[in-house]
């Protein structure tokens, strides 16, 4: 929540229809679990795996995916009951000496990048415009393809608290962010730029706390002299808040999934309200959750660069935008 007192991606190099039929697919899938009552993004908390160390979905060389992938691949690992964090292209599998079983069926997932387009001006300057465009490929898990060996299989569970509660304090020391404590709401406050949190015994355990915090962190990146996203209508329009409120949900997912934090689901007081706002944003703007997926990353993005270059997320020593 925060305390009161968007851009898109241009597939010049797709027909027309078929950069509104990707838009529309992705955005109709989420709309649909949306109106299930359900967060694709806090999917993977809910699963018969949810002892395992939850992590981003992993491409083949074991870097993690970003952005809209990441709800994506979730999403359709719980759907399909996948157990690895792996996903890799037909031809990838091939280049371990690997192979997609008969039959399987693969997962779509968008590449973002630009290229640079010249035109003449009327008055005879070569003007350089950089224009993005997004483009879909398929990806299948692991559990999809036979000859990989082990570390491509599922996450090992650990015997190690699933909270690592003093990881996650050092990683949010480690922002800056002034945080008080008090009161019974969360919240960041722009005018002041402080987050208001309630006490920590408060919460029902340890990964309620950092789920919570790692949400109002996520409306602190859009303060101006960070990451400068604009907070000027929260208060007054509906659909600026929920586009802000959607920002902070996947912010919050996204951060925990790098924490290895797995807080479990339990609706916030506003979570009816926000769900239907939502479901009337991706109804009206099939960009919408791009968008916000595009914010969500590049703030926790932001308050991975705040750490320390030795910081080691998997060391376990122990009016208001809600």
């Amino acid at each position: 929540m925060v305390a009161t007192s968007n851009g898109g991606f241009n597939m010049s190099r797709q027909p027309i229809h078929q950069r509104s039929d990707l838009y529309s697919r992705i955005t109709d899938k989420i709309i649909a679990e949306l109106e299930q009552g359900v967060r694709p993004w806090m999917q993977p908390w809910t699963t018969a795996n949810a002892t395992d160390r939850i992590t981003r979905p992993l491409r083949h060389n074991g870097e993690p995916y970003s952005g809209i992938n990441v709800l994506l691949l979730w999403s359709e690992a719980i759907a399909r009951g996948f157990t690895s964090p792996t996903w890799m292209t037909f031809r990838q599998a091939l280049e371990f000496g690997a192979a997609v079983r008969k039959g399987e069926t693969g997962t779509t997932v968008v590449f973002a990048s630009s290229f640079i387009r010249t035109e003449t001006s009327d008055g005879g300057q070569e003007i350089e415009h950089d224009i993005p465009f997004l483009k879909a490929y398929t990806v299948f898990n692991a559990d999809q393809i036979t000859g990989l060996d082990q570390r491509f299989r599922r996450i090992t569970t650990t015997d190690e608290p699933i909270t690592r509660i003093a990881h996650a304090d050092r990683f949010f020391a480690n922002t800056g962010a002034l945080i008080r404590h008090g009161g019974s709401s969360a919240y960041y406050v722009p005018s002041r730029d402080h987050i208001q949190m309630p006490a920590f015994d408060a919460f029902r355990d340890a990964a309620s706390y950092v789920a919570i915090l790692s949400h109002e962190l996520t409306h602190w990146t859009a303060a101006p002299h960070r990451l400068n996203r604009d907070l000027s209508r929260y208060a007054k329009d509906n659909s600026e808040r929920a586009r802000e409120e959607l920002i902070a949900e996947l912010g919050s997912s996204f951060l925990c999934a790098d924490l290895g934090i797995v807080p479990e689901l339990e609706p916030r007081p506003d979570h009816a309200r926000y769900l239907a706002s939502w479901l009337q944003v991706l109804a009206n703007d099939k960009r919408a959750i791009f968008v916000a997926a595009g914010h969500a990353q590049r703030a926790v993005t932001y308050l991975h660069h705040l750490q320390p270059e030795d910081t080691d997320l998997n060391d376990n020593d122990e009016g208001e935008a809600a």
